[in-house]
């Protein structure tokens, strides 16, 4: 069974809390995922962001709405218990409970008024938005990591472009800035002695993984368009790095691998990593190569230990 969603865990968290005992929010997060035969993985299952796990996020917002509507109680933190409210509601036997379900408290709606009075002023799109809101079943914090990897993968597709349309030269020296930018030959100048050079034997970068060079890591790069990178590319790639006694080799391609390559470099004893076209496009995001920052939010959350002072 699929995680449920934050607003399908509104009701389940009510019938969990109804003997009106103070319950922790672990041990309701743990109810929640028996009743929903949730298994191991995904309870383990963790936002985009990393910052939390998904079924603990959703019940935590279900927790929150709950909350602002009157329907259960938070005596302490990380503590629950349901209130009159809540009984009230459970006694009428809903088939569901979610936001706008809500809407039929006072104390919600005052909620809701609050918080759009402190992001915008009343307007359609407003109304709008908060239409959108209530039907969504993402929490705020999955909203956010769903634009963020929407705006990513349309920034790493234009990336990737732009790198298939430069030089083929501009493309040997650009991965090999990318791996000194993640950590690997120390600096530039050290890195790049093999690129653009003749009789190089088809390795465009070598770096000295450690400060004495006692072991290298040799790099190709094929900037391709249209046909995958099949095995005996791979298979020449790993011949040339004799010629520099490396056992270990980074091939990049704007293109993707056929799996026979994939598969041979999984047989043979020297160690070579493939990145495709969109795994390049990714590491070049994270590391910052060909892009610039043009905007940042810092999210906040209450202090809870701050006021136990």
């Amino acid at each position: 069974m699929p995680i449920p969603d934050f607003q399908t865990c509104m009701l389940p968290i009510l019938e969990v809390i109804e003997d009106a005992d103070d319950w922790q929010m672990k041990q309701v997060t743990a109810a929640i995922s028996d009743r929903f035969n949730l298994t191991d993985e995904e309870q383990s299952q963790m936002l985009p962001s990393g910052h939390a796990r998904v079924i603990v996020n959703r019940v935590g917002w279900a927790k929150a709405y709950l909350k602002e509507a009157g329907l259960l109680l938070s005596p302490k933190r990380g503590v629950v218990r349901i209130s009159p409210d809540g009984k009230a509601v459970l006694s009428e036997c809903p088939d569901r409970i979610d936001m706008k379900y809500l809407e039929r408290f006072p104390a919600y709606l005052e909620f809701r008024a609050r918080k759009g009075s402190s992001t915008k002023t009343a307007s359609t799109t407003g109304a709008n938005d908060a239409v959108a809101e209530t039907e969504s079943s993402e929490t705020p914090e999955e909203r956010i990591d769903s634009a963020y990897q929407e705006m990513r993968a349309a920034l790493a597709d234009e990336l990737l472009q732009q790198v298939k349309n430069g030089e083929d030269q501009f493309f040997e020296r650009m991965v090999v800035e990318l791996l000194v930018a993640m950590g690997y030959g120390g600096s530039f100048k050290d890195a790049g002695k093999a690129v653009g050079k003749s009789g190089d034997g088809g390795i465009d970068g070598v770096f000295k993984e450690d400060k004495l060079g006692l072991d290298v890591v040799v790099i190709q790069a094929k900037k391709w368009t249209e046909n995958s990178v099949g095995r005996p590319a791979v298979q020449s790639f790993a011949g040339s790095m004799e010629g520099f006694r490396a056992s270990k080799g980074v091939f990049i391609t704007t293109s993707t691998f056929s799996q026979p390559a994939v598969e041979y470099v999984n047989t043979i004893q020297r160690r070579i990593v493939l990145i495709d076209g969109p795994a390049l496009a990714r590491l070049m995001i994270d590391h910052g190569i060909g892009v610039t920052k043009f905007d940042s939010y810092t999210l906040k959350r209450l202090d809870a230990d701050y006021f136990d002072q």
